[in-house]
């Protein structure tokens, strides 16, 4: 059998399991729609927030981004973790006992302002399809090349896809869906990297194996006995490259890590799965239990970046030739393989046919999109046709189980916060179901034109994301819960100071990114140095002091507001308790 035609077979099923559940846990109620039923045990809830979380920038992108950066691109599993202890500390358990469905009802009825749910609504949105748009284009990339089609059709495909299960199933089907999909891809991201650590080192493990030694026989020229990084150290600077331990300028590492923390912990399509759950105390269990199912991906991140990155050397440069110039046709057939995806290539810049890869070469250009290193990482180590059809599946679902959570997080603003709470109050059950369906579709729609034209690979686009989320939501909600004297005003200038801030920083320094054409300024130009990626936490301290002082010059919020607010943060009988 073909590669193709297992790939096709083996997605195939995984798609045919997705329908079936979507079909089982059909959405009768807005309720089941929304938050499924309030039903979900904090385990299964566990998981299919970390399917909702590992997106395609964490299957696809990041070990790709780590493998070509090194360590400083460790950020991204400090930041992506640090956000959800944050979340389980500061907002899970206070937004479960609210009892509200979506994040811009809560700041809608806590706030006591229509205006303030509108801008809600609107920051949530901005967020959302930002960040769907990495979704988007990962699943392109995964059906582009193991299905052989083109990322158009590949976008088609996925769109199709959710559109049936998000569609119908609403969050009680997108929840057990996305139990299925955490299943799928943490299967398909482990056992490729069990199968190469055993290569490289001996160890099954991969994240020791990261700080093992070299195995002997082994390709390229590598020394048995050396530890793995010490290797790959070797490698680099050998060729001209930094060092992959080595690291840079400590205080932007610390911005966007704190970027990431806070950006995670106001992420809307997370936030709403807290929703789900019975009662207060399993939004906190629930938190946990997702960290660790998402901690089995990320202590394997950063071994298959290195081990990627030292087989790509030592294979398209064999023992001995690394730093010097080979015949195109004799680069491996990984190389040639992707290369038709338009996603990998070489440029021959003085035409001798021969390609060299060091760094700061004038003569020949390697292309390495990033997003395809753990969809090609099987075909690069040589590993059997059934775990590249695996991966195929893996990367495919990561990206739809995140797809599917913003579409309903963005659907749900639309039909409950909008239509329901400000445009027509009076709908039936039934009239906003069928809303929250069209508002489905029309967000996979967006999503799959945005997804067309995308501002970078899928974890640049999703660190956007998160820069917004930081400056916007993450201290409306913080602010929210601990702050009596907060009012309606406040808020909503401050969610507007950061949104536009944060977005007039993003389309200055990156360009307009849905505009063909437009150009960004150059990182010489940053404001402080700051890169457009790192500005979330510099958006949440202007939306806090714009919160702050309008808050204090306008009148404080009523009685009946800073009681609830007391009643959401203080556990109940906690009073007479204390006046003992």
């Amino acid at each position: 059998m073909d590669q193709t035609t297992l790939n096709i077979i083996v997605v195939g099923l995984s798609f045919a399991l997705y329908f079936g559940i979507a079909i089982w846990a059909r959405a009768g109620s807005t309720s089941e729609f929304y938050a499924a039923g309030r039903g979900v045990n904090p385990v299964v809830n566990g998981m299919a927030t970390a399917a909702d979380w590992m997106s395609a920038a964490s299957f696809i992108s990041m070990a790709g981004l780590i493998a070509f950066v090194g360590y400083n691109n460790s950020l991204f599993l400090m930041g992506w973790t640090g956000g959800y202890v944050l979340m389980a500390m500061l907002l899970a358990p206070y937004l479960r006992k609210f009892g509200k469905y979506t994040v811009p009802e809560f700041i809608g009825d806590r706030y006591y302002s229509n205006t303030a749910r509108v801008v809600g609504v609107i920051c949530l949105i901005v967020i959302s399809v930002t960040y769907v748009i990495g979704q988007m284009t990962g699943a392109g990339v995964a059906f582009s090349r193991f299905l052989e089609v083109e990322i158009t059709t590949g976008l088609y495909i996925a769109s199709a896809v959710v559109f049936v299960y998000a569609v119908l199933g609403g969050m009680k089907g997108i929840t057990y869906t996305q139990v299925a999909q955490y299943c799928v891809l943490i299967i398909a991201y482990t056992i490729p990297a069990v199968f190469i650590s055993l290569q490289l080192t001996g160890n099954p493990i991969p994240g020791l194996g990261l700080f093992s030694n070299m195995s002997e026989g082994l390709p390229g020229g590598v020394e048995a006995g050396v530890p793995l990084l010490t290797t790959l150290d070797g490698l680099l600077t050998d060729l001209g490259f930094n060092e992959y331990t080595a690291t840079t300028n400590p205080w932007l590492m610390a911005l966007y890590t704190l970027s990431l923390m806070i950006g995670t912990a106001g992420l809307p399509h997370v936030i709403i799965r807290f929703f789900t759950v019975p009662k207060v105390a399993d939004a906190r269990w629930s938190a946990g239990w997702a960290l660790v199912f998402i901690a089995l991906l990320y202590l394997t991140a950063p071994a298959v970046g290195a081990m990627a990155r030292l087989n790509i050397i030592t294979t398209m440069w064999p023992e001995g030739t690394q730093g010097e110039a080979v015949l195109q046709e004799d680069l491996p057939d990984w190389f040639q393989t992707w290369e038709v995806t338009g996603l990998l290539g070489v440029e021959d810049k003085n035409g001798d046919g021969r390609i060299q890869y060091t760094a700061g070469d004038d003569n020949e250009l390697v292309t390495f999109n990033r997003d395809i290193l753990v969809l090609a990482n099987p075909e690069i180590a040589g590993l059997p046709g059934w775990v590249i059809a695996l991966i195929a599946a893996g990367g495919i679902a990561a990206a739809l189980s995140t797809a599917a959570g913003l579409l309903l997080a963005i659907s749900s603003a639309i039909s409950h916060d909008l239509i329901k709470s400000v445009i027509n109050p009076n709908i039936t059950e039934k009239g906003e179901l069928l809303a929250a369906r069209i508002s489905m579709a029309g967000a996979i729609a967006l999503a799959t034109y945005l997804g067309l034209n995308p501002p970078g690979f899928a974890a640049q686009v999703v660190a956007l994301a998160f820069g917004l989320a930081a400056a916007t939501l993450f201290p409306a909600l913080m602010m929210g819960i601990f702050s009596k004297r907060m009012n309606s005003a406040g808020a909503t200038w401050g969610m507007i100071a950061g949104l536009v801030s944060t977005c007039t920083y993003l389309f200055l320094f990156l360009g307009v990114f849905f505009i063909p054409g437009t150009n960004a300024l150059t990182p010489d130009q940053y404001l402080f140095g700051i890169p457009p990626t790192h500005f979330g936490p510099i958006g949440a301290l202007f939306n806090f002091v714009v919160a702050y002082v309008v808050s204090g010059i306008t009148a404080a919020p009523p009685k009946e507001i800073q009681d609830l607010v007391e009643s959401v943060r203080i556990p109940r009988g906690a009073g007479a308790a204390v006046n003992k």
